[in-house]
């Protein structure tokens, strides 16, 4: 066992990565934080699984993690061309997500880390989003982060690893929910998302008004339900709505959810400028609506009229995937001592909860 401290900027590790809180099984190989490399990144996608559903089935999701995790773990070991003997530790996602699908990634970790005599690192799958900008860019704590995804939507003020604030989220559908919601009431095809953004780019954006929820208010909250609402209204006066009518809607939709975003994002600046006024502010877009590239292309214009750095993860680390967990385990590596085997998988788990029973508050280093 190695002791390794947080200002070792010459720190190599190298550290298996496991994620199956969703519908995608995903195994990595990542090292760093010296030299920082992603030296495999393997993910199968269960969208053929889940598509005649409209939306993913939590038991299918688990049955297919148990049927291909084993040999996403092998390929990512072949692509990366390490042995076990170069891996330094096992880091899975124990949280939040589909509790079956949980499980069966942390407990093969569990079970890999035992084996192999390899350190645990049970990690937040959150925070692998969260700390994705500094395995891709030179990024220093603190700077605030928008995650949006199927389940969630929030600003977070990251101060560390470990270190995080919630400053707003959304208080009924989280963004990626209500682009699958909107999806599906058009008749657009799992999963919504993506073709949302494909009929979009045919629609005149200019022809259905829809409401900007909650920008009348101070708070950095969001909703987007009754924006949902009133997409349905239009499309049932319009019924039955041709494939135009479809693009039109879709695209007044996403500015709509772009609109919200852009100027939630030029508040949760001023809060942070407030805060730090020596520190040039950095907005960071994480999950897998960080895809959507209008959305992208919004946040970028707030984050420039507001002076501010703006940084999106490149699209294959937006959706989720185990490069993410690699590098988080890296991150808590090289600030906390490594999990007990016991620690349990968890289907909730905030972000800003992040720190409780894993971290170690006030303890720095970890032995691996």
């Amino acid at each position: 066992m190695t002791f390794v401290n947080e200002n070792r900027a010459d720190t190599r590790l190298t550290v298996l990565g496991i994620e199956t809180s969703c519908d995608e099984t995903a195994a990595a190989v990542v090292r760093g934080p010296l030299d920082k490399n992603i030296l495999s990144n393997v993910i199968q996608s269960q969208i053929d699984e889940h598509t005649e559903f409209g939306g993913v089935v939590p038991e299918i999701a688990a049955r297919a993690h148990i049927e291909i995790l084993d040999k996403i773990v092998a390929e990512a070991l072949q692509k990366s061309k390490c042995s076990w003997d170069d891996i330094d530790a096992v880091a899975a996602t124990a949280g939040p997500g589909l509790i079956g699908g949980v499980i069966v990634g942390f407990m093969t970790a569990k079970a890999i880390a035992m084996a192999a005599g390899k350190p645990l690192i049970g990690v937040n799958h959150l925070e692998g989003h969260a700390l994705t900008a500094r395995l891709t860019d030179d990024l220093d704590f603190p700077f605030l982060l928008l995650l949006v995804s199927g389940g969630h939507s929030q600003f977070l003020l990251v101060r560390g690893v470990g270190d995080y604030e919630r400053l707003g989220t959304t208080i009924d559908d989280a963004i990626g929910e209500a682009f699958d919601k909107t999806a599906k009431l058009l008749g657009l095809p799992y999963p919504g998302g993506p073709h949302v953004e494909q009929m979009a780019k045919k629609g005149d954006v200019t022809r259905f008004k829809l409401p900007r929820p909650l920008l009348d208010r101070p708070s950095l909250d969001m909703s987007f339900a009754g924006l949902k609402t009133a997409l349905r209204t239009q499309a049932k006066k319009l019924e039955p709505v041709d494939d135009q009518t479809v693009a039109d809607l879709c695209a007044a939709f996403q500015r709509a959810v772009a609109d919200v975003l852009a100027a939630r994002t030029k508040s949760a600046l001023e809060l942070f400028r407030e805060r730090y006024p020596e520190t040039i502010p950095s907005i960071v877009v994480a999950g897998g609506v960080a895809a959507n590239q209008e959305i992208r292309s919004s946040l970028l214009s707030a984050a420039e009229e507001a002076g501010a750095r703006f940084i999106a993860p490149p699209m294959a680390l937006c959706t989720d995937n185990a490069a993410m967990i690699a590098w988080a385990g890296i991150e808590r590596l090289l600030h906390s001592p490594v999990d007990d085997m016991k620690l349990p998988p968890r289907p909730r788990w905030p972000l800003d909860q992040s720190n409780a029973g894993v971290l170690g508050a006030g303890k720095k280093g970890a032995k691996v």
